[in-house]
This record gives structure tokens, C-alpha cells and sequence, in this order.
């Protein structure tokens, strides 16, 4: 079995410490730059569906929360308040106060809408000891969120959009479905006591789901305190399940900030709140990616994405010309000289990049290099302009194949290469 705690040590990808604390994970660089390479695709792919991005506070007055419904349902998971200049502020364990907030602190038209806000921000959960574990279950929190205000008419429309935004990212992060689900209410006091939002919303979510043709399960008690949620849930190594993605209906937290359009006839209507996130948690959802791929990332995601595998000492300055080029195509590479061992050694520490360039005396007089691919694929020396042109591509596209079936690169892939060296 693949479990991300084990890997995730053994590949220097993130680490905990006692003085740091329980359920607070620190990253380090592989691990950091595999972070970092997820948020921007979230980050570019939002921005594409047309989300606008804010930053928000990770405190917020109790006052906030309580408005929200959070510390009425909720405090039990919230870390205690803190006294500070006769006001008590709290680490918040949601965004969507935050973003109900700036939504309301300016007017708007019914012509704006939807308005999609997006943030990958942190929040901060109390978990108790006993269920935290490697990235899954953590205190500290970076959240892939976002807040849809719509009409009610345009509910329908949007929840579906998230719900494909989700099933492309799935795609190109090679992550694989257990299945979907329809969060429902369950007996018990922790939810909302409105029973016409909930047969509204829930009815919504049955539309888009019926529509999508996904098969779905519904599962009471697992909706959130003020709505109904689409959740896409995945297991791990060990089978457990768990929810990744989430696209949500609220009718509650709008109607709590009193938010507001104009609407065409000139008068105030309330706005619908969807809450959507991509893959929910930056932790988990690396977490499952250490496990899916066992390390094996793909490459547009990988730490490093090619390997520079110079045979000998006098190959070495032609190693170094091809890593400054890689770099100024922003590829990730890293070379592995002599001094590391054979070259067979080399290439067995290397298994987990992507792509290997060998070159001997042959390919370094030619301006070739002899490319293995992580999969056992070798090919023929080629040149290595039109060799990093096929990488970039496949790259860019956030592909998770390596090299299109074995294909090796057609007469295109030169100004391809030219085009991204030109726009750096």
C-alpha cells in the first residue's frame, strides 16, 4: 500500500515535529514545490471559469461567527477565543463568513451576477488527537474555496459548471472518483431548523446531479449544518473514505448577512450562496496524490520533471548548458553527475522523474540526448531541442501521459519550443 506518511518522509516531501505540534505539518522543498504547482492550476483554472480571487483574514470576531451559525453549530471543531483589545477573535474554521462579508460591504446588480469569489486561504479546525494523521486530518488548513452569488434561476447552471471544474482537475491530476454523493440531513440538532430551504436546495442538487448522469448515493446526517452538499469522495491506501470535493446550496448564510441585489425591477432581492471547492483541502488532496501515484507524480506536477544523466565527467558542461535551457523553459530539472555513482545507480535513484536524459560522447557532440521515460520507454538520441519542446507540451497541457503513446516529437514541436522561449 501506498501510504502518504510513509512516502511523504521518504520522498523529503513533508515532515511533522512535536515543537511544532500535533496536526501541523511543515513542508519541505519537493513538497513545497508539488504545493505550490497545485495551487497555481486551481488558482489558473478559476480564473479561466471566471473567478475572481481575494485574500481574507484568518481571524474574524466571534460576533462573525455567531452571525453565521458557525459557533451555534460548529464550536466544538473552532479553536477557543482569544481576548484581544476587549473584543474576542477566533481562528476562523470557514471562509465563507469572510466572503458573505466582502460581498455585502459593496452594492450590486443584478447584471453582475453571478459573482464567483474565489480564495485559497487558511482556516483552523480543533481536532482532537486521536484522528489526526499525516496531511488527511491536520489543525492547520489551506482550503481551495470559493462562493458562487447567484439568482435563483442561475443555481442550476452554476453548481453544474463547478461540478465539471472538478471532473477536469480530476482528470489532470490522475485522481480516480470512489463515487458521488448527495449530503443530506440527518436527526439531531446540529442542523438549520428551516425545512422549506432544505427541500429547496436539496431539490436543486438532485437537478444537477440527474442532469450531470453521474451515479450518486444519498447519505443523511453528512450534509453541512446549513445545506445540502454534493460530495465527491475518494478512499486511500487503506480503503477509508473520505470527501474531497464539495459543491454546496445556501439559502441560510445569505439570508443571515442580509445580502442583497437589484434586481431589474429596481428593488433588493437575495442572492443564492453556492460554496464550491475544487479539490477542498491543499493537504488532503496532496495526500491522496502521494497515494494514487505512489510518488510518481505526474510530470506537470513532479518535483522534478527530467533528469540530466551526464555519462561521464566530460559530458558534465553539456549537462549544465541543457538545465540552464530547461530552466528558462521553466522546467524543473536537476542533474545527476558521476559523482553520484554508474550510471545504472543513477538512473534507479531517478525512477520517479518523468524523464531521464542520458548523454554520452555521441549525443553531447550532436546536441542529442538519449531520453528514458519513468515508464521503461527508451528512446533513440534526439535532439534535445525537439525533445524539450515534446516536455513543455505535454507540460503545459497538464497531461498525465508521458510521451503520447511513444510517439516521438513531430516537426511542430521546434517552434513550440521557440514560442515559450520567446515569451519568458
Amino acid at each position: 500500500m501506498n501510504d502518504h506518511r510513509k512516502l511523504g518522509r521518504e520522498l523529503d516531501l513533508f515532515d511533522t515535529d512535536p515543537l511544532i505540534g500535533a496536526g501541523l505539518p511543515y513542508w519541505l522543498p519537493d513538497g513545497a514545490v508539488v504545493r505550490h504547482t497545485l495551487e497555481e492550476y486551481i488558482r489558473t483554472a478559476e480564473r479561466r471559469a471566471g473567478y475572481r480571487h481575494v485574500y481574507s483574514p484568518v481571524l474574524g470576531k466571534r460576533e462573525l461567527y455567531e452571525i453565521s451559525g458557525h459557533w451555534s453549530h460548529y464550536s466544538d471543531d473552532m479553536f477557543p477565543p482569544m481576548d484581544l483589545g476587549g473584543e474576542q477573535v477566533v481562528l476562523r474554521p470557514s471562509l465563507c463568513p469572510h466572503h458573505a462579508v466582502i460581498y455585502r460591504s459593496r452594492s450590486h446588480s443584478y447584471r453582475e451576477l453571478p459573482l464567483r469569489m474565489a480564495e485559497l486561504g487558511g482556516m483552523y479546525r480543533s481536532e482532537l488527537s486521536g484522528v489526526l494523521g499525516g496531511l488527511t486530518r491536520v489543525r492547520a488548513i489551506q482550503l481551495n474555496d470559493a462562493h458562487i452569488f447567484c439568482t435563483l434561476d442561475q443555481v442550476a447552471e452554476e453548481a453544474q459548471a463547478a461540478l465539471e471544474l472538478i471532473r477536469r482537475a480530476y482528470r489532470a491530476l490522475g485522481v480516480r472518483p470512489a463515487r458521488f454523493r448527495l449530503s443530506l440531513p440527518g436527526p439531531g440538532g446540529k442542523y438549520v431548523a428551516a425545512p422549506e430551504m432544505w427541500q429547496r436546495s436539496t431539490a436543486l442538487l438532485t437537478e444537477v446531479l440527474d442532469h450531470s448522469g453521474l451515479p450518486y448515493e444519498a447519505a443523511e446526517g453528512e450534509a453541512a449544518f446549513y445545506g445540502p452538499k454534493i460530495d465527491v469522495q475518494v478512499t486511500d491506501s487503506a480503503g477509508r473514505e473520505s470527501t474531497l470535493s464539495t459543491v454546496q446550496v445556501d439559502f441560510h448564510q445569505p439570508a443571515r448577512f442580509d445580502l442583497h441585489y437589484i434586481g431589474p425591477d429596481g428593488a433588493k432581492h437575495r442572492p443564492v450562496m453556492i460554496h464550491r471547492s475544487i479539490i477542498g483541502s491543499v493537504e488532503r488532496a496532496v495526500a491522496q496524490l502521494i497515494e494514487e501515484h505512489g510518488g510518481a507524480f505526474p510530470a506537470w506536477l513532479a518535483p522534478t520533471q527530467l533528469a540530466i544523466l551526464p555519462v561521464s565527467e566530460a559530458e558534465l558542461p553539456n549537462a549544465e548548458a541543457l538545465a540552464r535551457r530547461c530552466t528558462g523553459l521553466g522546467l524543473r530539472t536537476e542533474i545527476a553527475g558521476p559523482e553520484r555513482g554508474s550510471l545504472g545507480a543513477r538512473i534507479r535513484d531517478a525512477r520517479l522523474v518523468p524523464y531521464q536524459a542520458v548523454i554520452g560522447a555521441r549525443e553531447a557532440a550532436d546536441d542529442h540526448v538519449a531520453l528514458r521515460l519513468r515508464d521503461g520507454r527508451r528512446h533513440d538520441p534526439q535532439s534535445a531541442a525537439e525533445v524539450l519542446a515534446r516536455i513543455v507540451a505535454l507540460v503545459d497541457a497538464h497531461s498525465t501521459g508521458l510521451w503520447d503513446q511513444g510517439e516521438v516529437p513531430g516537426p511542430g514541436a521546434g517552434r513550440l519550443l521557440r514560442r515559450r522561449r520567446a515569451a519568458r
